[in-house]
């Protein structure tokens, strides 16, 4: 589908094989997992086993997650995508963002995840989009909030690392879109 993504600063690109370090090297710092510690990563090899499921998901869906860099840079700033998963019995789509620690605090993640929920509106209209976030996690509220999704407590629940809270936009998930109009 689309293999590259632009913004007013960034490229964002599918990853390749030449990515595993910077997967790695992003994973396995304890800053970017402190709220989802079952992503850390602690071997080379945990990096190349995630490059794969990555690349598998692109190869089969045909979009996935994608590398991000500045215009200006070969540096691998994070990573920002989308994957197909299952959420209280509806098919979503998840949004995914990690970024380097040098990357935070300069709207990198925010610009990042706008472009992809963007895209992901026109390309997978039939799948709502969804951001897991930990209720300390302020900053990723704020990325999720940003890509234009709202808080959607009824889908609030136990994740991978404790209980999530529900970013959503799409297809009836916020409590607001189903309501009925009161004209």
């Amino acid at each position: 589908m689309a293999e590259k993504l632009q913004t007013a600063r960034l490229s964002l690109r599918r990853p390749t094989e030449t990515d595993i370090d910077a997967i790695f090297e992003i994973h396995r710092d304890p800053e970017t997992c402190v709220h989802n510690p079952s992503d850390a990563l602690t071997r080379f090899e945990e990096a190349e086993a995630l490059y794969r499921r990555w690349n598998d998901q692109w190869d089969r869906c045909g979009y996935g997650y994608w590398v991000v860099r500045r215009h200006d840079g070969e540096q691998q700033l994070g990573f920002c995508g989308v994957k197909p998963m299952e959420l209280r019995g509806m098919r979503v789509l998840n949004l995914f963002y990690r970024f380097a620690t040098s990357a935070w605090g300069q709207g990198f993640a925010g610009e990042a995840a706008t472009e992809v929920a963007a895209w992901a509106t026109r390309h997978v209209p039939d799948l709502a989009l969804i951001a897991r976030v930990r209720p300390a996690n302020t900053a990723s509220q704020h990325v999720a909030i940003r890509a234009g999704l709202t808080r959607a407590q009824h889908l609030d629940g136990t994740g991978y690392d404790g209980f999530d809270w529900i970013y959503a936009r799409g297809l009836g998930l916020t409590p607001s879109s189903t309501r009925p109009s009161a004209s």
